[in-house]
């Protein structure tokens, strides 16, 4: 099968922060990550996106809002998610246009038009094994809960009254939970590049900065597993047209012929 390359972006809202990247290549039979990097502005992460898929089939999954057509509230896909996975702490942070962040623009929304000059489609499901130049909306912290099974999410970012030795500890866990998706359906190599990361030795922005770089790892892995499973395992919370938000499922919402 053609060799597909999925690209993980950890999207900063603001155009002043740092945005995370990683590239995986494989197919239905598991990947490899074979790069990360911080990028800046819109125009380094398209020319990123450019120089990673080539010409070939590529899947874009970002975690950013990529449709926000409300003024205020959130997403109707937001709510869904949250029926899901609020009680597991991994609701999503509410979008709409009121945002301060977003009064020059959603920058998902601007960074899809670019995409599309550039062949790719934005698409809400996948459809397995099927090669394509497609970008989506992911959300790690979903996707970790469902994925891991975990009763709730990992709390190694950076919050008001969060003890770093917490962090840590979150920290090792993540690491540890990246190491295990060698065994997976599909398995990930490559990963030691991130993992093997002395986490503590990190402080600040350098913490922030790896931070971003593995979370995009991890919606890379996203992509790979959609490739892998499609909408048998995966679901899309809410509508293209209204805003959503894609991830894979605890098991209990698996279809039943996987």
């Amino acid at each position: 099968m053609e060799t597909v390359t999925f690209i993980g972006i950890d999207l900063a809202w603001s155009r002043a922060n740092p945005t995370g990247a990683a590239t995986v290549r494989g197919g239905t039979g598991g990947g490899e990550l074979v790069g990360a990097a911080l990028l800046g502005g819109d125009d380094e992460i398209v020319s990123y996106v450019a120089a990673a898929a080539g010409a070939g089939p590529a899947l874009v999954a970002i975690d950013a809002p990529l449709a926000v057509p409300n003024a205020a509230g959130r997403r109707a896909g937001e709510a869904e998610l949250a029926a899901v996975f609020a009680r597991h702490q991994a609701g999503a942070h509410p979008a709409n246009r009121g945002l301060p962040v977003f009064q020059a623009g959603v920058r998902g929304e601007d960074l899809v038009r670019e995409l599309e000059r550039r062949d790719f489609v934005h698409r809400a499901s996948v459809q397995p094994g099927v090669p394509v130049r497609q970008v989506l909306e992911v959300y790690p912290h979903a996707a970790m809960v469902a994925l891991f099974e975990l009763d709730r999410t990992l709390k190694y970012k950076a919050k008001p009254k969060r003890a770093l030795a917490a962090r840590l500890e979150a920290w090792a866990a993540y690491q540890r939970l990246l190491d295990s998706l060698r065994e997976f359906d599909p398995p990930l190599r490559g990963q030691a590049m991130l993992t093997g990361q002395d986490v503590a030795a990190l402080r600040g922005r350098r913490l922030k900065d790896y931070e971003d770089r593995v979370d995009a790892l991890m919606c890379a892995y996203i992509g790979l597993y959609a490739f892998r499973w499609g909408m048998a395992r995966c679901r899309a919370f809410g509508t293209l047209e209204g805003g959503y938000i894609f991830t894979p499922v605890p098991r209990a919402l698996w279809s039943s012929n996987t």
